[in-house]
């Protein structure tokens, strides 16, 4: 009898032991932080918004095994984006991250359920990512890379003055870049300017778009158009064949083909949202969390494209003063 009672007992503390030991490897897998990213395009704007979300990251302590990160780029093909946007979804994770329009219509589109912050965004509401910004309702909310079109139109004129048409390239099927296009065309119109405009659907068709423009224009200007920033180094090679200058929204792009801007830097625009995605995975609400603008833009030159139109830093430095 007593040997019966004592074996029930081993079994039962092993049971105990089995159940504690489960329990153990359940906690230390939800110590683990999931996060997915989906990425439109390869371009630098975004790659850079990209690392700066994972500095941030890292800063912020989410290293090794405390984080796990599935990181998909959709090359700028829709059907990559609906099947990346499922995959996301099935992998269950705490929060995913959304780099640009596109991808982040895509994967509310696939998933509901898990938070998501979004960052190179120029309009979230447009886009249908959210229908208050001060109160996310649809479980998004992120930094936009919104940038003051109106004063970059203006600090375009001032840097050339003698310029009477101002050419716009962007792709008409990007909502960021139609909504910049209309502010810039109307800022144009009321400096009494002439507009040329010219859209680029991929890539493959930038170089004819800008040889284009630069037959007709006197400068041109870029918005934060993802597939313009894609191929903006043969932006470069024609602006110096055709001695057109270029002035870029997206400072990123001002090393392969602008003069200069006062924009934003999209690895800035990233560590902001991560700065937002930390706040979520320690338990912050979505809906408490405000959609937010570029915490700082920066004046950003090229030398060489300054003097190859007679600019001086002094005369650039002027011009932005007078539009910030």
């Amino acid at each position: 009898m007593k040997m019966k009672k004592l074996s029930t007992l081993l079994i039962a503390t092993a049971a105990v032991l089995s159940l504690a030991a489960c329990g153990k490897k359940t906690a230390a897998k939800s110590d683990t932080v999931k996060v997915g990213i989906l990425q439109l395009i390869d371009q630098s704007a975004l790659k850079d918004a990209k690392n700066g979300f994972m500095s941030e990251l890292k800063a912020e302590g989410y290293t090794g095994k405390k984080i796990k990160i599935d990181f998909l780029n959709a090359n700028g093909d829709q059907s990559n984006l609906k099947s990346m946007s499922d995959r996301l979804k099935s992998d269950k994770n705490d929060l995913n991250l959304a780099i640009a329009t596109p991808a982040a219509q895509a994967l509310q589109n696939a998933d509901k359920d898990t938070p998501m912050v979004f960052t190179a965004i120029t309009d979230p509401k447009s886009a249908g990512l959210t229908s208050n910004v001060t109160k996310p309702d649809k479980n998004a909310t992120g930094v936009t890379d919104m940038v003051d079109v109106k004063g970059q139109i203006d600090f375009t004129h001032k840097l050339f003055p003698k310029a009477k048409t101002i050419g716009l390239l962007y792709n008409a099927a990007e909502a960021n870049s139609v909504f910049q296009i209309k502010i810039a065309k109307a800022e144009i119109k009321k400096l009494g300017l002439k507009v040329v405009e010219k859209t680029a659907a991929t890539t493959n068709d930038v170089q004819q778009a800008t040889e284009a423009l630069a037959a007709k224009s006197d400068a041109i200007y870029i918005p934060t158009d993802n597939t313009a920033a894609a191929a903006m180094a043969t932006v470069g090679k024609v602006s110096e064949k055709t001695k057109t200058p270029v002035v870029n929204a997206d400072a990123t792009m001002i090393k392969l083909a602008g003069v200069a801007t006062v924009g934003i830097n999209y690895h800035d625009l990233g560590k902001q949202t991560a700065k937002m995605a930390v706040k979520i995975l320690k338990g912050k609400k979505v809906s408490s969390m405000a959609i937010e603008k570029p915490a700082k833009t920066r004046l950003v030159t090229d030398a060489s494209r300054m003097k190859l139109f007679g600019l001086t830093q002094a005369q650039v430095e002027a011009a932005a003063k007078a539009v910030q």
